[in-house]
């Protein structure tokens, strides 16, 4: 029961703060900075033409009907508009482009396979680069391998993503032409060319975020080879490989797995940075686009979203913890 206990109160923490951000990311886009229904009323925009626009997008009701439709068309799918005219939008509806006449729901599902592949490959990249280059810098402190794991560690860091994505196109696309430096090639049609598209990008975002993790698993890892039961381990015969994987990493790993579920569910929602570099159409672009265009309900739709890959990843590590010290669920 302490166990069931725990993942509900998790999932009911997740949906609260999922309702809060909905709520917030609406009443800023949708009802304070503009009114959307001008961003698509045909010129001239007449008053009469205005109000039946609002009145086909609902923005003529009060903000709480609003805002209670939109939740509404996430579980159950809505409409716009009534009659012959009537623009449906089935579930879950995270709002519709007038613009790209097609619902948020759709336009992030044809391009989350780019943003995914980008981000899941480099995730696991950097996850194991940093940990490995930060559990060997922490066991041979002060030494020739460990000065040189923190230096490329600060490069990484103070590294901006746009400059190291340039620097590798020159390099590795223009001087020496082994690795091509745009577009992106779908898994089922190529697989060779889907791989060799993402290299660059992958290696990009690894060498920047590996440079954190690096540091981080350092860190932890030199407090936790300095504790008492790692010494006990020592006294009882255990051989140093057991020692630093069962105890040492073991501990060591916690604050790693927390910040590599943020960073995964973040970079899930959109790179936007690496994606404009790499000249590829994912998650980041569409929303680069629909700020250009002011598509205010794929803004509204791509934050939500965005928010509830951050909020799954944050319960995902809340339940990882749990299984690698399970201190936590008794603290739940």
């Amino acid at each position: 029961m302490t166990a069931l206990r725990f993942v509900l109160f998790r999932v009911l923490g997740a949906v609260v703060v999922l309702l809060v951000v909905a709520a917030i990311t609406y009443a800023l886009f949708m009802l304070l900075p503009t009114n959307p229904a001008r961003a698509i009323c045909d010129k001239p925009c007449t008053p009469d033409r205005l109000a039946q626009v609002q009145a086909f997008l609902g923005t003529d009701k009060p903000w709480i009907l609003q805002f209670t439709a939109y939740l509404g068309g996430i579980f159950t799918g809505r409409s716009f508009g009534s009659g012959v005219s009537a623009v449906q939008c089935a579930a879950p509806c995270f709002g519709y482009s007038f613009q790209l006449h097609e619902s948020v729901t759709t336009l992030i599902v044809d391009r989350l396979p780019v943003t995914a592949s980008i981000a899941i490959g480099a995730a696991l990249l950097w996850l194991v680069a940093g940990v490995l280059g930060g559990t060997a810098s922490a066991l041979r402190p002060g030494s020739a391998l460990d000065r040189t794991v923190m230096t490329v560690a600060v490069a990484g860091v103070s590294s901006p993503a746009y400059l190291i994505g340039l620097l590798s196109i020159l390099l590795f696309g223009f001087v020496l032409g082994i690795l091509p430096t745009s577009g992106y090639v779908p898994l089922t049609e190529d697989p060779v060319g889907w791989l060799t598209h993402l290299v660059l990008p992958w290696c990009v975002l690894a060498f920047i975020s590996a440079a954190i993790y690096a540091r981080l698993t350092r860190g932890e890892m030199l407090e936790a080879m300095g504790q008492d039961f790692v010494r006990t381990a020592r006294a009882k015969g255990l051989r140093e490989r057991q020692v630093v994987v069962r105890h040492g990493l073991r501990t060591a790993i916690l604050p790693v797995v927390t910040l590599f579920g943020l960073d995964l569910g973040t970079l899930l929602g959109g790179a936007v940075i690496t994606e404009k570099v790499f000249s590829m159409q994912g998650l980041g672009a569409l929303l680069i686009d629909a700020v250009h265009t002011l598509d205010l309900q794929v803004v509204v739709g791509f934050t939500v979203f965005s928010a509830f890959l951050v909020v799954t990843a944050n319960v995902v590590v809340d339940l990882v913890y749990a299984v690698v010290d399970p201190r936590v669920r008794r603290r739940a």
